[in-house]
């Protein structure tokens, strides 16, 4: 028990002139056990130690029986010598083993114990001295070797292995004491007041109580300001959402407002229609977008309802900047993007189909957060101006889950509506939205894009990974 070893230690401390060591007196109790009470001791200042780390090495079942009887070569040796005329070379595993043949002469010839006379082995020298032997007798008693060089050798030639070992120096404090006294931690009831049960009627009890005083005799334990508190856990931010947050102050930094993005579900005029994707589209096909089945249809586009609020993707509510504006006409504009679609309008052709309104009414989980750009960039043009706008939130597609696709992913998305916009300003854009985040360096290469004219891939240099990416 603990107490138990409380007070071995404290009997070992007294009965030694010094220190004491944790491994020779206590070898039989693990690690944990004695740090355990040396820290209650050494709260209380009875006993002051020191941890002692240090590496001791151990021979392997091979080194044991080379310190007992003499290393391979030796053995090799005294083979050689006893045979007068020389011994055979094919004699010599039957006699000191094949493991000790093999290893042996090698060595023996190294040190110049055994020369090779044709198909003899005879003996070089008279005497030899076998330094393996001798130093795996050294490790053996003392768990080490003076020469760091021959430690290393061993360990090659998988005679030894090292092990940490950990121990304390122990020795008296300056509240040493013989026997340790259980301190309290709490002030008790019992330390306080007496209670005593009395009977005076058969039936009837009652208690009485006096001070009892033996608060005055108990040691209390003292509280150690100085300790460390006990380490509180914590949440931290996901990793995307860290990200996210990033993105959000630089287009804030540049002058953009967000977006409301807290509609998950959209209707397919606003999610495809609206941004002149054809209803015959793959896009648009179950396999790839994800269609809520009640209700089957939605309302036509019209005006937000009376005390609807929308809110952005972080759960908080926008600036009211675009509002519905009286001069919105949205059933126009439903007619407007039929036309384009079914005859073409404003310089297009259109697809030249009939146009399915059940089609576009449909309810999809959003397949982008473009459908939310759309709608703003609609309420803008009844009173335009310039403006920039962001989101950052949840997309939906119908993918095979796998290493590295998800049904589920954020799209970040800006858009700036401006008079007198060029492609260079988006480039200009882009050089300072990526170097706040330290890309710089950026490469522009042109590319096609069936909804965005003209379009372009952008390419920075990571120096970590030593190219462009």
């Amino acid at each position: 028990m603990a107490s138990d070893l409380l007070s071995q230690v404290l009997h070992a401390v007294s009965q030694a002139k010094g220190s004491i060591f944790s491994n020779d007196a206590f070898p039989a109790v693990d690690f944990t056990t004695i740090k355990s009470a040396l820290d209650r001791l050494g709260s209380r200042e009875m006993v002051i130690y020191k941890q002692i780390d240090r590496e001791e090495a151990n021979l392997t079942p091979e080194a044991e029986g080379i310190a007992a009887q003499g290393s391979h070569e030796a053995k090799v040796f005294e083979a050689v010598r006893q045979a007068v005329d020389g011994l055979k070379i094919a004699d010599l595993p039957g006699i000191v083993g094949k493991e000790t043949a093999k290893v042996g002469q090698g060595k023996a010839f190294k040190e110049g114990w055994i020369k090779k006379d044709k198909d003899l082995f005879k003996a070089a020298t008279s005497n030899i001295h076998d330094s393996s032997r001798e130093q795996l007798q050294t490790i053996q008693q003392t768990k080490t070797h003076p020469d760091s060089k021959v430690l290393a050798d061993l360990r090659k030639r998988k005679l030894i292995t090292m092990q940490k070992v950990i121990t304390f120096e122990i020795k008296k404090g300056p509240k040493f004491a013989k026997e340790f006294i259980k301190e309290e931690t709490d002030l008790t009831a019992d330390m306080l007041v007496t209670w005593v049960s009395t009977t005076f009627h058969p039936s009837l009890q009652r208690l009485i109580y006096h001070h009892s005083g033996a608060w005055k005799t108990v040691k209390l334990k003292p509280y150690n300001f100085n300790a460390m508190g006990a380490p509180t856990m914590s949440g931290a931010l996901h990793p995307l959402n860290k990200v996210r947050h990033e993105f959000r102050q630089i287009f804030f930094e540049m002058g953009f407002e967000e977006m409301p993005t807290n509609r998950y579900v959209e209707t397919g005029f606003w999610n495809f229609d609206a941004l002149f994707v054809p209803q015959q589209h793959p896009a648009r096909d179950l396999q790839d977008t994800f269609y809520i089945a009640d209700p089957p249809v939605a309302d036509k586009p019209r005006p937000d309802p009376v005390g609807r609020t929308e809110k952005l993707a972080d759960g908080s509510i926008p600036t009211p900047k675009s509002q519905d504006h009286p001069s919105q006409d949205y059933e126009k504009y439903w007619h407007s993007i039929k036309e384009v679609h079914e005859k073409g309008k404003y310089g297009s052709i259109g697809y030249r189909y009939p146009f399915k309104e059940d089609e576009s009414l449909k309810l999809v989980l959003r397949t982008h957060t473009t459908a939310v750009s759309t709608y703003m960039l609609y309420k803008l043009a009844a009173n335009p101006r310039p403006a920039r706008y962001f989101s950052i939130d949840r997309v939906f597609r119908n993918e095979t889950v796998d290493a590295t696709h998800l049904a589920e992913f954020h799209q970040v998305e800006g858009v700036i509506a401006d008079f007198g916009l060029a492609l260079g300003g988006l480039i200009g854009f882009m050089e300072v939205f990526f170097g706040k985040m330290g890309i710089h360096g950026l490469r522009f290469k042109p590319a096609y894009n069936p909804y965005t004219e003209p379009s372009l891939e952008i390419f920075g240099y990571h120096a970590g990974l030593k190219k462009w990416v």
